[in-house]
């Protein structure tokens, strides 16, 4: 069974600081859970960045990756965003009804999603529950049920609660100095690229520590490994081998062909020699995987 320690350390989602040029605020929409600005023109696509993080880790996909219209999700919270209505309670599926509210508002015909980490589980329950909204999904680095890593084999939802309960009440508890020293250390197992760190870490510390706690706490107590056989639409599964781990690569191949079985037609990738955030270890690689799951 993998340590707390380390499952904070892979999973724990941060950001960049980059900035995406040409951005517009979406209109008459208004909402007290995300803010969504869009660039460029084109087929629509829908982003959504990890836990603690902000619409800057997709500056450089945006910028290899032209005509499309891209809809950047940004969760009320984090990367120093007021926390709104996810000041309490959970925070991923409101989102996902949000962004389900969004795409009906606007108008827009099925958009692809691609969502990293926290926004991959968004992503899942969109596609899950509003099977008729989107036409394609990418999930980048995360399980349909990320308590699993938690506990023995056999784990559920209710039986990890204690332990998410548990990481919860000490990410409450962390103050300032603690939490800055948390971002700089899972930076290192989350991030090869040493010149993203400081952006990442700055997104991490000025995220509201409620609302990221209880982020988490809910991905670990979701299970949507049952919902998988809603979703009807094509999806690929982008995901690493993470540092630490003590998995071989085809341990892990397995282990995610195993958590997303019932999810037919899924195409599942692991990208070698990344972390966690693959659009920036291995840039060019997702890119392209990116350019071929939206042809």
């Amino acid at each position: 069974m993998l340590t707390r320690r380390l499952l904070l350390t892979t999973f724990f989602s941060l950001s960049c600081v980059a900035l995406v040029p040409s951005l517009a605020s979406a209109k008459d929409f208004k909402s007290e859970r995300i803010s969504i600005q869009s660039s460029g023109a084109g087929s629509d696509v829908i982003l959504i960045p990890g836990l603690g993080s902000s619409p800057r880790v997709w500056a450089e996909m945006i910028k290899a990756v032209p005509a499309h219209r891209y809809h950047l999700i940004q969760v009320a919270g984090f990367a120093g965003q007021a926390a709104g209505a996810n000041q309490d309670g959970v925070v991923a599926a409101p989102v996902a009804e949000e962004i389900a509210r969004y795409i009906a508002e606007q108008g827009l015909q099925k958009p692809a999603v691609i969502g990293h980490s926290l926004g991959g589980t968004i992503g899942m329950m969109l596609a899950a529950r509003h099977p008729q909204a989107i036409s394609t999904l990418m999930v980048v680095d995360m399980l349909p049920f990320l308590g699993a890593l938690f506990g023995p084999p056999g784990t559920t939802a209710t039986s990890i609660k204690p332990t998410a309960d548990a990481i919860l009440a000490n990410l409450r508890n962390a103050d300032p100095a603690a939490r800055q020293q948390t971002a700089q250390a899972t930076l290192s197992g989350m991030i090869d690229t040493v010149a993203m760190r400081a952006g990442a870490i700055e997104d991490s510390v000025t995220s509201d520590p409620g609302v990221t706690a209880r982020a988490y706490h809910e991905l670990i107590v979701t299970d949507l490994t049952p919902e998988l056989v809603q979703i009807v639409v094509p999806v690929t599964v982008l995901y690493v081998l993470p540092k630490g781990i003590p998995f071989t690569e085809a341990q892990m191949d397995g282990y995610y062909q195993a958590a997303y079985a019932t999810l037919k037609g899924a195409v599942l990738k692991r990208i070698p020699a990344s972390a966690h955030f693959i659009m920036w270890d291995q840039a060019a690689r997702f890119q392209s995987e990116v350019k071929v799951f939206l042809n």
